[in-house]
């Protein structure tokens, strides 16, 4: 099958990019031509603030571009992962003209939320859900703390809302979990173009069995307050005989070394920013991964990788993470924000080492059934195939 695969990569190489990068792989390895489009926010520096603002709702150069691609490349199938800002919607539309069924992949919130995480001061916000227009976001600037951008970003869902873009232009919808799915319904998506698949991980190999020895907790993440990293530290003054590392960077990176000093947390070990492929090996050891988000996370790469390390997950009880992670199966759900009830779990498991033993052999199994790239091709394939049974003949 020939697929064009269309991408706008961030400014910093992200998680979005990576599952760009292995989707483009895997549909290579089993043999289809790929057709890569790509545009890059680097690029936003040499443009116009009035030209950038634009190609948020509707970028000419890139339509244009992309009906060159398609007729010379003549793709079967177009595959969307982020068109924000400077592929825009408007690619949506040269596929149609050249009736070319065209698949996208919800990675976040973005056609939902201007912000595009349903996040508001580290809070879990849906107030524009359902609206016609997004005024809370400017009210809030929360699109990068300007007025100005939010309205920008409004008014692309707005417009392309009253255009039916999300109806008419795109055949169907991957959304990563029942969950996600679920809000895009909500939110006025057609139900019957939203399909869920996953994301997936190629096993990586295994480090050397000496380094198993599953003598401390996980937090791997962005340093920040929807991510409850506030919420894991003050759980853990009531657990001072637990050993625990945090892998991460973020905005909150001082207040939470300060924290750890003054409460005298010498069971806590802050680590910082690691390059992935180092972060894989303190995964493997961990006794478990703690996930104690506040926000509706997307599909945390780190439950898989955890997962495929026969490791456990204590997740909060919120969202897709709920979901992904089975409560007392392949790990154990907290009540979000309740730092009390992650030291209820976290000593819980720290004390039956054999029960969470057994969870993380139910992780392993839980990758294996669904997590692999040959399972996600097949759920992919079938995707596509209906999204072609259902695309614009003209």
């Amino acid at each position: 099958m020939r697929v064009l695969v269309g991408h706008n990569r961030y400014t910093q190489h992200g998680g979005e990019d990576a599952v760009f990068n292995a989707e483009v792989a895997m549909l290579e390895s089993n043999g289809h031509e790929v057709i890569v489009f790509e545009k890059s926010n680097n690029q936003i520096a040499s443009m116009s603030k009035a030209s950038a603002a634009m190609s948020f709702v509707w970028s000419r150069e890139s339509k244009r571009e992309l009906q060159e691609v398609i007729g010379r490349r003549r793709p079967e199938i177009a595959h969307f992962h982020n068109t924000f800002p400077l592929i825009s919607p408007s690619a949506y539309y040269a596929c149609k003209e050249a009736g070319i069924p065209v698949v996208q992949t919800l990675h976040n919130y973005r056609l939902l939320c201007p912000a595009y995480t349903l996040v508001r001061n580290g809070e879990v916000c849906e107030i524009c859900i359902n609206k016609s227009f997004a005024w809370p976001a400017i009210r809030y600037r929360c699109y990068r703390g300007s007025a100005m951008q939010s309205a920008g970003v409004g008014a692309m869902l707005t417009i392309h809302r009253l255009m039916k873009t999300w109806s008419e232009t795109v055949s169907a919808y991957i959304a990563l979990t029942q969950f996600s799915r679920g809000k895009f319904i909500e939110g006025g998506f057609p139900a019957e173009k939203m399909h869920v698949k996953p994301n997936f991980m190629v096993p990586a190999q295994s480090s050397t069995p000496a380094l198993h020895e599953r003598n401390y907790l996980l937090f791997v993440g962005r340093l920040s307050h929807e991510k409850g990293t506030d919420v894991l530290l003050h759980a853990l003054t009531r657990l001072r005989h637990i050993p625990v590392k945090i892998i991460g960077d973020g905005p909150l990176a001082e207040q939470l070394d300060s924290f750890i000093q003054d409460n005298g947390l010498t069971n806590v070990e802050r680590i910082g920013q690691l390059p992935h492929d180092e972060v894989l090996p303190f995964v493997e050891a961990a006794a478990c991964l703690v996930v104690p988000s506040r926000w509706y996370e997307g599909f945390p790469m780190t439950i898989v990788e955890a997962f495929s390390r026969a490791v456990p997950v204590i997740a909060a009880r919120l969202g897709s993470l709920a979901e992904i992670v089975d409560d007392g199966t392949t790990g154990l759900h907290f009540d979000s924000g309740s730092s009390e009830d992650l030291a209820r779990k976290l000593d819980w498991g720290w004390s039956n080492k054999e029960a969470m033993r057994a969870m993380g052999d139910n992780a392993l199994r839980e990758f294996r059934d669904n997590y692999l790239p040959q399972r996600n091709h097949e759920i992919l394939m079938t995707i596509y195939k209906s999204a072609i049974g259902t695309g614009d003949p003209t």
